[in-house]
């Protein structure tokens, strides 16, 4: 299913409109900071990106019916993976944070990806607006979609793609029943105390017990290994703690 877009509804899109020659010949997009994320603690991240995003960040799941996966990146202060505008070096950068400004925007009811269409957050600071500019990459080539157009449909198409595949595993995590609810209770610096709850952890003996059919599609799926990388994501709490005590460290 495509986010809620025209609604203005998906995280960091503040004014999500699709892309017209009309409206948007003249706009260019400068390289830009990711400054957005500042007051994050988690970011959305699908399936397919669970082994990369487990080398750095706790992955975990939105309680709900609808919740999905979740690249925790805070704690309480907000993104601890920012140093000044950018994201730091050598960290892995989830998809939905190198996808905007784009957006696939759903253009009628339904969730069929045929009825999308590329759009972008015009509200970003990153554009520019003016006839005449130069500053940045412009979004046409004269009447025809420039390089960086077209490369932002592919990257748009392929991550939503990736969205209704991890839809389909949440699905599969819910009707076994493997999703519990867990609570993450932190001391941080000043001896403050700081609890996270409304979110759900995979129960690693209910994975083990699930039967042999099920283990093997799931392995075939990539599903299992999707599992076996948010379990080991969660030894990256004890790594967030430590960043957020480095946070309010006195300076030497």
């Amino acid at each position: 299913m495509a986010e809620s877009q025209t609604t203005g509804s998906a995280l960091f899109y503040s004014d999500p409109q699709p892309v017209t020659l009309e409206m948007h010949r003249h706009w260019r997009l400068k390289d830009g900071d990711v400054s957005f994320t500042k007051a994050s603690l988690g970011i959305p991240v699908v399936m397919s990106e669970f082994v990369d995003a487990a080398r750095y960040y706790p992955v975990l799941f939105a309680a709900g019916d609808e919740g999905g996966p979740l690249a925790m990146t805070g704690i309480d202060t907000g993104n601890l993976f920012l140093q000044g505008d950018h994201w730091e070096g050598g960290v892995y950068i989830p998809a939905y944070i190198r996808r905007h400004p784009f957006i696939l925007i759903g253009m009628k009811p339904g969730p069929s990806q045929d009825d999308l269409a590329l759009g972008v957050d015009a509200a970003c600071p990153r554009w520019v607006k003016e006839e005449g500019a130069t500053d940045g990459a412009p979004m046409f080539d004269g009447d025809e979609p420039s390089q960086l157009t077209k490369d932002a449909l592919q990257f748009c198409s392929v991550y939503t793609g990736e969205a209704q595949a991890t839809q389909e595993f949440m699905k599969a995590l819910r009707a076994k029943g493997l999703l519990v609810d867990r609570r993450l209770d932190f001391t941080l610096p000043g001896d403050k105390k700081y609890s996270i709850d409304g979110f759900q952890l995979i129960d690693a003996e209910k994975l083990t017990d699930l039967d042999g059919k099920t283990l093997i599609e799931w392995h075939r799926k990539g599903w299992l290994a999707a599992c076996y990388a948010h379990l080991q994501s969660l030894a990256r709490v004890d790594e967030l703690l430590s960043r957020r005590s480095r946070q309010e460290a006195p300076a030497a």
